[in-house]
């Protein structure tokens, strides 16, 4: 099998590379949540169908990655209620009810 450049076979990270790696998966939730409070402004403001499709697909994947409730993700979705995904965001954030 051929490996890119700079990435063989058994490749161990440095503790520095470590420390990134580590760091990145710790504050995972902090860039979902942020992610998802600019999907909520960038659905508000959705001009087109097509547009708002594309969007609604990324807070999609992005809720499926938090700890809210399937059955209150479907109803989001369904419903396209963009005052309920803020509120979903709201109680992801810290100090909310789903906060980590």
């Amino acid at each position: 099998m051929a490996y890119p450049v700079g990435m063989a076979k058994g490749q161990h990270l440095s503790a520095y590379q470590k420390g990134i790696v580590k760091r990145y998966y710790e504050h995972q939730d902090t860039v979902l949540t942020q992610r998802l409070s600019e999907l909520v402004s960038e659905v508000y403001l959705a001009t087109g169908e097509k547009q708002a499709d594309k969007l609604w697909k990324s807070v999609e994947q992005a809720l499926a990655k938090t700890p809210v409730e399937p059955a209150r993700i479907g109803k989001i979705l369904a419903t396209r209620d963009v005052k309920e995904l803020a509120r979903a965001v709201a109680d992801l954030s810290p100090g909310g009810r789903l906060a980590r």
